[in-house]
């Protein structure tokens, strides 16, 4: 009666925060700046995957220059920078308190020769429109965040990818309509330049591993106006490569322990325990409550909205629920055992 009436409220709080899905921001659509923009990549052993994010920058006309920020990388970053066109800055030695990508980040602001800066992860795939996109949008903001669609390959990917991706809209909401707390996708940004320098840089962001969400909410705080827009139709994103891999590094963050309060972290678990993982072993069990037949119910139907945000989905996507009780294991581990490497670097 009691694990009940937990599963109920939890049901009501998922729900309104569903619903401000109703006032959703439009998505970007492509557009040109009619100025030159500055585009800044950090990368730090990127070799790989740096390519076609730089492909898909060089037939854009609104950029006027791309800086590669190499992070001290161990392979053949710079040089494929270089291939590409960009300008490399070599990644200076992190000062004390600072953690990587952050502080190649500060880098890149730095030696930006023009007023609006993009930033974007070296394993997205930009289309041209995307960085106009992103400049027009700072019209109504002063700094803009936008998702991308992912790019998921292996079944195992596409299995668990979609459940921790629904574990985010079951603790904030969709991340484009306003309200609730602020959430950022480090992975493509913008900012005016000489705003940003003067807010401090990224130096808000220097110790976190969750840079994204430090730098918005510490913003935010500040008084900027921080909005999320939808960009799936002009960005793409192969953060994984299988599903191993989604679950160590995506998972490190998920619970974004390091700017997330001990009260609040503990809520969300609350939340992803009692809506998403219980329903699901009950229904393998063959025993859902009717509580648990009604919250499958609306986690099924979240799977319509969020498949606009995958390139590729099939059966696996679509089986994805039956992922959320791995999820909700791993935001646990997440929040309890949080993890400060990266790349080779431990903080």
């Amino acid at each position: 009666m009691i694990l009940g009436t937990a599963q109920a409220a939890a049901g009501v709080v998922v729900a309104a925060r569903l619903a401000r899905g109703r006032r959703r921001r439009p998505p970007l659509a492509g557009q040109t700046a009619g100025r030159p923009v500055s585009v800044v990549i950090p990368a730090r052993d990127e070799a790989g995957r740096i390519g076609p994010c730089l492909a898909g920058l060089a037939d854009d006309a609104d950029v006027g220059e791309v800086i590669v920020v190499d992070d001290r990388s161990s392979d053949r970053t710079a040089d494929v920078a270089r291939e590409h066109g960009a300008r490399v800055v070599a990644g200076a030695e992190l000062p004390a308190g600072w953690v990587g990508k952050p502080w190649a980040l500060q880098q890149g602001l730095e030696a930006a020769a023009h007023d609006i800066v993009v930033s974007l992860d070296a394993d997205t795939r930009p289309r041209p429109g995307l960085v106009g996109a992103l400049a027009a949008a700072l019209s109504e903001a002063d700094l803009v965040t936008a998702s991308a669609r992912f790019v998921c390959v292996s079944p195992g990917e596409r299995l668990l990818h979609p459940s921790m991706l629904a574990s985010l809209v079951y603790r904030y909401g969709p991340a484009d309509s306003p309200g609730g707390r602020v959430l950022a996708n480090g992975q493509v940004t913008a900012v005016r330049r000489a705003a940003l320098l003067a807010a401090g840089g990224y130096a808000l962001a220097s110790g976190h591993m969750t840079d994204d969400a430090a730098l918005a909410r510490g913003l935010a705080d500040a008084g900027w106006r921080v909005v999320f827009r939808d960009g799936t139709d002009l960005v793409e994103v192969r953060m994984y490569e299988t599903a191993g891999e989604t679950w160590r590094e995506w998972g490190r963050s998920l619970a974004l322990p390091d700017v997330t309060s001990a009260p609040w972290q503990a809520a969300d678990l609350a939340v992803v325990w009692l809506t998403m993982g219980l329903p699901v072993l009950r229904a393998l069990t063959g025993r859902p409550s009717r509580v648990d037949v009604a919250l499958l119910a609306v986690r099924a139907a979240l799977l319509g909205p969020l498949s606009g945000a995958y390139a590729r989905r099939g059966v696996p996507f679509w089986l994805s629920p039956l992922a959320d009780p791995a999820t909700a294991v791993r935001l646990t581990f997440s929040a309890l055992r949080p993890t400060r490497t990266w790349r080779g670097r431990t903080y």
